[in-house]
């Protein structure tokens, strides 16, 4: 566990990128589909229960979202795909805001990839994965609601997500995790440490 992240403090919203953060520092994004429980993992994962807004309705998150963890960290909650009841115009906004930051926002080292364990790898999933690709940046993938699941049930199927993602050459780590249970976490910090030391390592050289 890295205590670190519990100081994670909200920093500001951005409805373009114009008017994100200066692009300077560190950055760990989380993207998923609009139910897969991003918000729920920001808000386990920093302790801090009304940190990242969750709702019971999907697509909740329409912005940028910017938490600052330290002077030179941050995490950023990316708008949720998929199941959002919004006009089509307005979505097609979301992506082309989503397109933008991920190709040309310089301080973004990597991605968390949040997916509800029993609906992995959708569309938008892949999609997301061959941005990392593109961009060469390093992807960990949390597998949420494991709790759902039987044991047995959640660990083949992260098996079989691990197969599919090597059949598909897109290199990415992952895990089982659950908010509500609280498991995973540990496995989450460590994961979002390299995400972090591996630009830093990455520069040094």
């Amino acid at each position: 566990m890295n205590p670190i992240y519990h100081q994670t403090k909200f920093l500001s919203s951005a409805s373009a990128i114009g008017n994100a953060p200066s692009d300077d520092g560190l950055e760990v994004a989380f993207a998923g589909r609009s139910n897969a429980g991003k918000s729920s993992a920001i808000n386990m994962l920093t302790r801090q229960k009304g940190l990242a807004r969750t709702s019971k309705t999907p697509g909740r998150t329409q912005l940028l979202n910017f938490f600052s963890i330290n002077t030179t960290m941050r995490f950023v909650d990316l708008p949720g795909y998929g199941f959002a009841k919004v006009p089509l115009a307005v979505k097609k906004d979301w992506h082309k805001m989503m397109e933008i930051y991920l190709a040309k926002r310089k301080s973004l080292c990597g991605i968390i990839l949040v997916m509800d364990v029993r609906h992995p790898l959708t569309d938008f999933d892949l999609q997301m994965l061959e941005w990392c690709k593109a961009r060469n940046l390093k992807a960990h993938i949390l597998l949420t609601k494991a709790d759902k699941l039987t044991y047995g049930v959640a660990k083949s199927t992260l098996l079989g997500v691990q197969k599919q993602l090597h059949t598909l050459n897109f290199d990415a780590s992952l895990q089982l995790f659950s908010a509500l249970k609280i498991t995973g976490m540990d496995e989450a910090h460590a994961a979002i440490d390299r995400l972090f030391t591996f630009v830093e390592a990455d520069v040094t050289q």
